[in-house]
């Protein structure tokens, strides 16, 4: 949508200097609310079932099988956007997440059957996944590419502040009031909620249609999102970076809490303030590290702030901590820190989409399949590393897959300057129509 097309509305003005799309803002505020209700559960439903007596080696299973749908779902997401178009994606994955959400509830836990817990939570993961990273192709298809940075952070934000921020932070206020069982009702209630406002707000045309051209078969389009990975060997490289960028967390929230507990001296408590500590950094990162990519590139943000330096902050979250121990101000200095290093990869999601400008939907399929892996390479790598080297070896090994991300990300490139042209600014300003310039101008927003 033009700058001319816009309305001119405080609304539109505020999206327009923040680098939020305005035709999409609608669809941020639904996905903060669909993702606070997904959220809700995170740091509950384990407990949830093991106080009621499910064995522990059960509830791994549970949590494996959901990974490995989400893992599925984040690829599916981008594959069919290209098919049906991501507001139909989105659609879908709202009815999946709602339709197994009741059945989980109504024959899951209210019952406490296992194989229905294991069959209905696992569909479940499908869901999430096809909403969030439709949307998030939805902005790669409609977002001009000097504005995807800052557009791509906003997603992250939203995301981010949900799951597990707000969710965990709705969890502990619910459950005291209305019951764990009615809080999981209260997550149902908030993903329909974010998931109506998110589609019925939402008027982007190009979130309507599909991405493939027209009259390219299914199975073609589907194809494409599996053989770009070595037609376009960067965007796989890409992919594997984003595999690593979160694998660290998610192998530290199996093997963290009894560090902090146990060997530094922190309380319960104070463990669960430390995390929200790290995410609160996280998604202030988000934010701040799209808007340094708009500066200095999307690589360079990503090479150097996030692949660099997350290898010394992975390690300082470790080691510092024991140097001071019971020093809660120390360990939150040091989680901020490595819960912003995270943060600065997030313009993978604009970078990835950038290397194949032909096939948004299918670059960001890759990265999506790498997002979802990462879930289970994280707890992998505690799983190879742990038994043989303690977990100083687990630390040093996730500090070594960001100095490989480091060498991997210098092979990538901005395909294009990422600013804003200086004759788009002076535009801008004088409101200059000299159909001359206005000629000039137009091709300088649009480099080829």
């Amino acid at each position: 949508m033009s700058d001319q097309s816009i309305p001119n509305s405080s609304l539109a003005r505020l999206c327009d200097k923040i680098g939020i799309p305005y035709p999409m803002f609608w669809g941020f505020v639904g996905l903060l609310i669909f993702m606070i209700g997904d959220g809700v559960e995170l740091g509950y439903l384990s407990p949830f079932l093991s106080q009621r007596g499910m064995p522990g080696d059960e509830i791994a299973m549970v949590f494996t099988l959901y990974g490995v749908t989400v893992g599925i779902s984040s690829w599916l997401a981008g594959a069919l956007s290209n098919i049906w178009g991501p507001k139909r994606v989105m659609f879908l994955g709202l009815v999946i997440w709602s339709v197994f959400e009741v059945l989980f509830l109504v024959y899951g836990l209210q019952k406490l059957s296992y194989p229905m817990i294991l069959l209905t939570y696992g569909l479940r993961g499908f869901g999430y996944p096809l909403f969030a990273y439709g949307f998030l192709v939805w902005i790669a298809a409609a977002t001009p590419p000097r504005k995807m940075g800052l557009a791509v952070g906003w997603f992250w934000v939203a995301y981010a502040a949900g799951l597990p921020t707000l969710g965990s932070l709705v969890a502990s206020i619910s459950i005291p009031l209305i019951g764990a069982l009615q809080t999981f009702w209260l997550s149902f209630a908030l993903v329909v909620i974010g998931g109506a406002i998110g589609l019925i707000g939402m008027r982007d045309a190009a979130g309507m249609r599909r991405l493939a051209p027209e009259g390219e078969k299914p199975m073609v389009s589907m194809a494409k999102n599996i053989t770009i990975m070595w037609t376009r060997p960067k965007v796989s490289l890409a992919g594997l970076v984003r595999v690593i960028n979160t694998s660290s967390m998610f192998g530290f929230l199996v093997v963290m809490p009894g560090f902090f507990m146990h060997t530094v001296g922190f309380t319960l408590e104070q463990w669960l303030r430390l995390l929200t500590i790290v995410f609160v950094f996280n998604i202030i990162g988000n934010l701040t590290s799209s808007v340094i990519s708009t500066r200095i590139g999307y690589r360079n943000t990503i090479l150097w702030l996030g692949a660099v330096g997350s290898t010394i902050s992975t390690p300082l979250f470790f080691f510092m901590p024991q140097m001071f121990p019971d020093n809660f101000l120390i360990a939150s200095v040091f989680g901020a820190f490595y819960g912003l290093t995270l943060a600065c990869f997030v313009p993978l999601s604009a970078l990835a989409p950038a290397l194949a400008p032909q096939n948004k939907a299918a670059a960001l399929s890759v990265l999506s399949l790498g997002a979802g892996a990462s879930t289970w390479v994280g707890p992998a790598v505690v799983a190879i590393f742990h038994d043989r080297f303690g977990l100083e070896g687990v630390v040093m090994a996730f500090s070594g897959l960001y100095a490989l991300s480091a060498v991997m990300t210098a092979f990538l490139q901005d395909p294009e300057p990422v600013h804003e042209p200086i004759l788009i600014k002076i535009k801008r300003k004088i409101k200059v129509r000299a159909p001359r310039l206005d000629y000039r101008w137009a091709h300088a927003e649009e480099p080829k």
